[in-house]
């Protein structure tokens, strides 16, 4: 049984804490080796074919090493003492999820808008988003909360949890790795069109189950919370492959019909403005308490999806990765 507590420690450690800033994060570390693997390729290839070719190293070595290494540093602490490896293990799928951040982050935006300081907002929001905030009024930045949130809930709840109930702390960490190179090097413009397209597409397949696991959970979320569950359902059938990522349109699209709001629009990326297809109907305006309903659904797909996880370790005789 010794997997299901180490799961359960790692959601607690998460919980409670969250990434402390004076924690050296392993992200930081997964950051600097994608830079440094970017910079190497760039050294030696600089035709657009070679840069396809290449960016399959990209994956290969980072994740590939991310996997490899944590899985070393395991079975090193393992040979000292099982207890302390363990004890790492928890610690290390901990920094993998972000319930606490994520929590975090939607309610501080919340607060200032609740206190009526616009600019604040506007700047909390920016620090979790990728478009422009500057000129935002409330309900955009509603729109632009929600949205992240519903979003993070794959990559920084169930995405790393899925593989860390299959694989434990290396598989985690792979995960992890893989969505960092997504958020790095992923990018459809000139300088990544080539180098991160192997990233890119990893980044979408490892998100691929996990999504659609999100969204019915997030249906049964709403059921439980007496939100619309079947107008949710509703809207990730009708809605969510319209995203025009293969997988971010699940949560959204879910959050979108069980609140009656609709998501996406026209966002402003570096002054460019860019439209993203609508989720769900807007049967009222946005407002403030979206926020909150929507960290109530995080909560709860949290909750129920680290339940079931502990379950499924526990049916396969609670050792599925452990030895």
């Amino acid at each position: 049984m010794t997997a299901i507590w180490i799961l359960a420690a790692a959601f607690i450690i998460d919980w409670i804490i969250g990434d402390p800033r004076w924690i050296p994060h392993p992200v930081i570390g997964m950051g600097k080796a994608i830079k440094k693997v970017e910079n190497a390729i760039r050294a030696r290839v600089t035709r657009p074919l070679g840069l396809k070719r290449a960016g399959i190293l990209l994956p290969v070595i980072v994740a590939g090493g991310s996997l490899l290494l944590t899985w070393l540093v395991l079975w090193g602490l393992h040979q000292v003492h099982p207890w302390l490896a363990w004890a790492v293990e928890a610690l290390l799928i901990a920094t993998t999820i972000a319930v606490k951040g994520l929590k975090d982050a939607g309610k501080e935006v919340l607060g200032h808008l609740r206190r009526g300081d616009l600019p604040e907002a506007r700047k909390s929001l920016g620090m979790i988003v990728g478009r422009d905030t500057a000129h935002l009024d409330e309900p955009e930045i509603v729109r632009g909360t929600v949205e992240t949130v519903a979003e993070n809930i794959v990559d920084a709840v169930v995405s790393p949890l899925f593989y860390a109930i299959i694989g434990g702390a290396p598989l985690a960490m792979a995960y992890r790795a893989v969505n960092t190179l997504d958020s790095m090097v992923g990018y459809k413009n000139d300088k990544y069109l080539q180098l991160g397209w192997a990233s890119a597409r990893l980044d979408d397949i490892a998100n691929f189950i996990p999504a659609r696991i999100t969204a019915g959970i997030l249906v049964l979320s709403a059921w439980l919370l007496r939100l619309d569950a079947a107008r949710a359902w509703r809207t990730v059938r009708r809605d969510a492959r319209r995203h025009p990522s293969p997988n971010s349109g699940f949560p959204e699209s879910a959050v979108a019909g069980a609140l009656g709001i609709r998501l996406g629009g026209e966002n402003v990326y570096h002054g460019v403005a860019s439209f993203r297809a609508y989720m769900g109907e807007a049967l009222r305006p946005m407002e403030a308490r979206d926020i909150t309903m929507t960290i109530r659904l995080l909560i709860l797909v949290s909750v129920i999806f680290i339940l079931l996880g502990i379950a499924v370790l526990w049916a396969a005789g609670g050792s599925l990765w452990t030895s």
